[in-house]
């Protein structure tokens, strides 16, 4: 379904569908690249895992985000994973109108795309498919290096805050 058509059936408001996934919680991420020279990123909630074999994931943005422009002109981007403790790091990257990249917390790998420095993974890939749904476009991509950082839990955004997992979690 793209942006222009509509279901002729009924279906939740977006409103009923919010509060659905405000209850699901979700790992954080920067999704980052280089566009026009400059690094170029946001906070991403949407990572999935698709396949092992060959390794796929994806992600998806609003249509309007800042960062489609970068996100259309990119061949690849970094995945950031972030850790327990950067939920300031995701804040930054969340909020438009600012330079998200001049506080720091990030370097550049050999390659030239933007890793936010602390995460507990990243993951460099190569963008496959840009495909629009409603009113968003889904980002597939294949995984061509990665880093984990064993020692690290990840950050978790669950009904409008950040929470933190630890040994208390585990079943």
């Amino acid at each position: 379904m793209t942006a222009g058509e509509r279901l002729d059936v009924d279906h939740l408001t977006g409103e009923q569908y919010k509060s659905v996934f405000r209850r699901h919680p979700a790992g954080v991420a920067v999704i980052a690249m280089t566009h026009q020279g400059r690094p170029a990123g946001f906070t991403a909630t949407s990572v999935i895992s698709v396949s092992a074999e060959p390794p796929l994931l994806a992600f998806s943005l609003a249509s309007t985000s800042s960062c489609a422009p970068a996100v259309a002109a990119a061949d690849t981007l970094t995945v950031s994973l972030l850790a327990s403790h950067q939920d300031d790091v995701s804040a930054r990257f969340a909020t438009s109108g600012t330079d998200r990249f001049a506080a720091g917390g990030w370097s550049t790998l050999p390659t030239g795309e933007p890793v936010i420095d602390g995460a507990h993974a990243w993951i460099r890939a190569r963008i496959l498919e840009r495909t629009p749904v409603g009113g968003s476009l889904l980002i597939s991509l294949l995984a061509l290096q990665a880093e984990v950082h064993q020692d690290a839990t990840p950050l978790v955004f669950l009904d409008r805050a950040y929470h933190r997992l630890g040994p208390a979690s585990a079943i």
